[in-house]
Protein backbone atom coordinates (compact mmCIF):
# COMPACT_ATOMS: atom_id res chain seq x y z
CA UNK A 1 0.00 0.00 0.00
CA UNK A 2 1.85 3.55 -0.82
CA UNK A 3 1.17 6.27 0.94
CA UNK A 4 -0.79 9.00 -0.65
CA UNK A 5 0.08 12.39 1.35
CA UNK A 6 3.19 12.03 3.31
CA UNK A 7 1.91 15.18 5.48
CA UNK A 8 -1.75 13.17 5.91
CA UNK A 9 0.05 10.20 7.32
CA UNK A 10 2.74 12.11 9.55
CA UNK A 11 0.07 14.17 11.01
CA UNK A 12 -2.33 11.33 11.75
CA UNK A 13 0.62 9.61 13.39
CA UNK A 14 1.20 12.27 15.40
CA UNK A 15 -2.06 13.28 16.67
CA UNK A 16 -2.74 9.42 17.22
CA UNK A 17 0.29 8.98 19.17
CA UNK A 18 -0.42 12.34 21.66
CA UNK A 19 -4.19 11.12 21.74
CA UNK A 20 -3.45 7.60 22.51
CA UNK A 21 -1.44 8.97 25.17
CA UNK A 22 -3.50 11.62 27.15
CA UNK A 23 -6.40 8.95 26.88
CA UNK A 24 -3.88 6.43 28.86
CA UNK A 25 -2.14 8.67 31.54
CA UNK A 26 -6.06 10.09 31.85
CA UNK A 27 -6.64 6.44 33.21
CA UNK A 28 -4.35 6.97 36.26
CA UNK A 29 -7.34 9.83 37.65
CA UNK A 30 -11.34 9.51 39.05
CA UNK A 31 -13.81 9.89 35.80
CA UNK A 32 -16.50 10.50 37.91
CA UNK A 33 -19.88 10.84 35.80
CA UNK A 34 -21.26 12.77 32.80
CA UNK A 35 -23.29 14.72 35.15
CA UNK A 36 -20.39 15.38 37.93
CA UNK A 37 -17.18 14.32 35.31
CA UNK A 38 -13.84 13.92 37.48
CA UNK A 39 -10.30 14.97 36.47
CA UNK A 40 -9.77 12.41 34.41
CA UNK A 41 -12.78 12.92 32.42
CA UNK A 42 -11.83 15.68 29.71
CA UNK A 43 -8.33 14.47 29.50
CA UNK A 44 -9.44 10.74 28.76
CA UNK A 45 -12.20 12.23 26.01
CA UNK A 46 -10.06 14.65 24.50
CA UNK A 47 -7.76 11.74 23.72
CA UNK A 48 -10.08 9.46 22.36
CA UNK A 49 -11.39 11.92 20.28
CA UNK A 50 -7.39 13.18 18.99
CA UNK A 51 -6.73 9.23 18.51
CA UNK A 52 -9.86 8.68 16.19
CA UNK A 53 -9.26 11.91 14.15
CA UNK A 54 -5.62 10.90 13.85
CA UNK A 55 -6.26 6.85 12.79
CA UNK A 56 -9.37 8.87 10.25
CA UNK A 57 -6.28 11.11 8.90
CA UNK A 58 -3.92 8.12 9.11
CA UNK A 59 -6.07 6.08 6.92
CA UNK A 60 -7.01 8.76 4.84
CA UNK A 61 -3.14 9.36 3.58
CA UNK A 62 -3.07 5.70 2.28
CA UNK A 63 -6.12 6.28 0.22
CA UNK A 64 -5.12 10.27 -1.46
CA UNK A 65 -4.60 10.23 -4.92
CA UNK A 66 -1.47 12.12 -5.42
CA UNK A 67 0.83 12.75 -8.09
CA UNK A 68 4.45 12.75 -8.17
CA UNK A 69 6.29 12.42 -4.59
CA UNK A 70 3.39 11.91 -2.60
CA UNK A 71 2.92 15.24 -1.10
CA UNK A 72 6.43 15.66 0.80
CA UNK A 73 6.89 17.05 4.16
CA UNK A 74 8.34 20.17 3.85
CA UNK A 75 11.17 22.44 5.88
CA UNK A 76 10.57 22.45 9.87
CA UNK A 77 9.72 26.40 10.21
CA UNK A 78 12.26 26.52 13.01
CA UNK A 79 12.12 30.17 14.11
CA UNK A 80 7.81 29.87 15.23
CA UNK A 81 8.57 26.62 16.84
CA UNK A 82 10.91 27.89 19.10
CA UNK A 83 9.08 30.91 19.50
CA UNK A 84 5.68 29.23 20.54
CA UNK A 85 7.77 26.60 23.04
CA UNK A 86 9.97 28.95 24.37
CA UNK A 87 6.94 31.89 25.06
CA UNK A 88 5.11 28.48 26.99
CA UNK A 89 8.42 27.55 28.59
CA UNK A 90 8.47 31.30 29.54
CA UNK A 91 4.78 31.54 31.15
CA UNK A 92 5.04 28.63 32.89
CA UNK A 93 8.08 29.25 34.97
CA UNK A 94 7.46 33.11 35.58
CA UNK A 95 4.10 33.01 36.38
CA UNK A 96 4.49 31.99 40.10
CA UNK A 97 7.43 34.86 40.42
CA UNK A 98 6.53 37.99 37.71
CA UNK A 99 2.39 37.19 38.30
CA UNK A 100 -0.94 36.74 35.66
CA UNK A 101 -0.34 40.62 34.29
CA UNK A 102 3.08 40.25 33.43
CA UNK A 103 3.83 36.84 32.57
CA UNK A 104 1.43 36.50 30.17
CA UNK A 105 1.74 40.06 27.81
CA UNK A 106 5.09 38.93 27.58
CA UNK A 107 4.11 35.41 26.51
CA UNK A 108 2.31 37.09 23.59
CA UNK A 109 5.18 39.02 22.21
CA UNK A 110 7.55 36.95 22.41
CA UNK A 111 4.94 34.17 20.64
CA UNK A 112 4.56 37.01 18.00
CA UNK A 113 7.95 38.32 17.44
CA UNK A 114 8.29 34.43 16.45
CA UNK A 115 5.81 35.14 13.10
CA UNK A 116 8.16 36.96 10.05
CA UNK A 117 5.02 39.44 10.08
CA UNK A 118 5.67 41.01 13.49
CA UNK A 119 4.93 44.38 14.03
CA UNK A 120 5.24 45.73 17.58
CA UNK A 121 1.72 47.72 17.34
CA UNK A 122 0.07 43.84 16.71
CA UNK A 123 1.81 42.58 19.42
CA UNK A 124 1.10 44.83 22.00
CA UNK A 125 -2.21 45.35 21.01
CA UNK A 126 -2.84 41.84 21.39
CA UNK A 127 -1.29 41.57 24.44
CA UNK A 128 -3.37 44.13 25.64
CA UNK A 129 -6.71 41.90 24.04
CA UNK A 130 -6.39 38.82 25.50
CA UNK A 131 -4.55 40.03 28.67
CA UNK A 132 -8.05 41.62 29.32
CA UNK A 133 -10.25 39.00 28.22
CA UNK A 134 -7.87 36.33 30.02
CA UNK A 135 -8.34 38.39 33.45
CA UNK A 136 -12.20 38.77 32.52
CA UNK A 137 -12.60 35.14 32.19
CA UNK A 138 -10.00 32.81 34.35
CA UNK A 139 -9.69 35.49 37.27
CA UNK A 140 -12.72 36.94 37.16
CA UNK A 141 -15.73 34.81 35.35
CA UNK A 142 -13.82 31.14 36.92
CA UNK A 143 -12.16 32.73 39.94
CA UNK A 144 -9.12 30.80 39.77
CA UNK A 145 -6.48 31.85 42.32
CA UNK A 146 -3.42 33.10 40.48
CA UNK A 147 -1.38 35.60 41.25
CA UNK A 148 -1.63 38.64 39.40
CA UNK A 149 1.64 40.59 40.01
CA UNK A 150 4.91 39.58 41.49
CA UNK A 151 5.60 37.84 44.78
Amino acid sequence: MKIGSQKDFASGVLLTVVGASFAIGATNYGFGSPARPGPGYFPFSLGVILTILGLIILFGAFGAKRGGDGDPIGAIPWRPLIGVVGALVFFAFSLPWLGFLISLPVMIVITSASSREFTWKDALLSAVALTALSYAIFIRGLELNIPLWPA
